[in-house]
């Protein structure tokens, strides 16, 4: 296997000064940790060559559309600044984490550079896309896969502290298989597999969870202005509530960790929710509430009880 660097009887010095250990059989030969390119240099991009350098991997090329961007990472890893193809040409292991919607471009600009080879691996970081878009690669005779990071990145500095902890979801060749996995051992991650055809809704889930969640704080955030609280103590003020529900969500599930006036069958807390907010907030509230009630009846709120708040849900403002 010609672009990993095999050494018998010991290790050897990557270009950086990173020792190189062996880390798994492939296809008959002990191999050497990857040298890594990095194709977008991102939040997740930068967040993955970091911590991969800090664990040995010699991160040697970097390319993306934003110089400066490509230029921090460079200067971090000791790694060259070069165009995409040419970038991928260096590496054993090319991570190509640009936007979703670049991928499979970018994918296809490589190969048309010559840019991908037998033996490499080729990886994308995407949590909606299968593998197959690398379809490029493969033909090249490439090791394609996806790793997706179930992580939320608000910066690269805030990437780089939050993998490890994380949980990395893998989809591709099952060639790919046993590096994917030390991949995740070195990032300090937890693996799961996935089939590509769940991958839509697998990255649903995530939207809800994180994207939407932050949909729901901004929503309580504009009721709690209206209600009169200074802006500078909302949070504050909601923090432990919001933790401790998330708490009790963990420790418990949601059905058992679900409380306040819905789970209690409350209807006249209801009735006054609906009369403070306007028909806008009532919109949204409603149609959260309608999915709530159902949840509360798995708990065990009383059927009559549970058809009184659907009525009321139910109902425009």
């Amino acid at each position: 296997m010609e672009p990993l660097r095999t050494e018998t009887g010991g290790r050897q010095l990557s270009p950086f000064g990173h020792r190189v250990r062996e880390v798994f059989v492939f296809q008959g030969v002990t191999v050497l940790l990857p040298k890594v390119a990095v194709i977008g240099a991102g939040k997740v991009g930068t967040a993955f060559a970091l911590r991969l350098q800090e664990k040995g991997y010699p991160v040697v090329a970097v390319a993306s559309r934003t110089p400066a961007a490509a230029a921090r990472l460079a200067e971090k890893t000791g790694a060259r600044v070069l165009a995409n193809a040419a970038a991928a040409r260096e590496g054993d292991l090319v991570w190509i984490t640009t936007p979703d919607g670049l991928i499979g471009a970018v994918a296809a600009e490589i190969f048309a550079g010559g840019g991908f080879r037998p033996g490499q691996f080729v990886g994308h970081a995407s949590g909606a896309l299968p593998a197959a878009i690398l379809e490029p690669a493969r033909r090249a005779g490439a090791v394609i896969f996806s790793l997706h990071p179930l992580q939320s990145f608000a910066s690269p500095e805030l990437a780089v502290t939050r993998l490890p902890g994380s949980c990395f979801t893998f989809e591709g060749d099952a060639a790919a298989l046993p590096l994917a996995r030390r991949l995740v051992d070195d990032l300090g991650g937890e693996f799961f597999a996935i089939a590509p055809e769940a991958k839509p809704l697998y990255h649903a889930a995530a939207c809800v969870a994180s994207n939407y969640l932050v949909t729901l704080l901004d929503f309580f955030l504009a009721l709690a202005r209206r209600a009169g609280f200074p802006e500078e103590k909302i949070f504050p003020a909601f923090l432990p509530l919001i933790q401790g529900t998330l708490q009790n969500v963990g420790a418990v599930g949601p059905v058992a960790g679900l409380t306040g006036p819905i789970a209690r069958g409350d209807v006249e807390t209801i009735r006054r929710h609906k009369e403070a907010m306007t028909a806008a907030e009532w919109e949204f509230y409603r149609l959260l509430g309608l999915y709530t009630v159902d949840l509360a009846a798995e708990k065990g709120l009383r059927e009559e009880d549970a058809a009184v708040l659907k009525k009321i849900f139910g109902e425009v403002k």
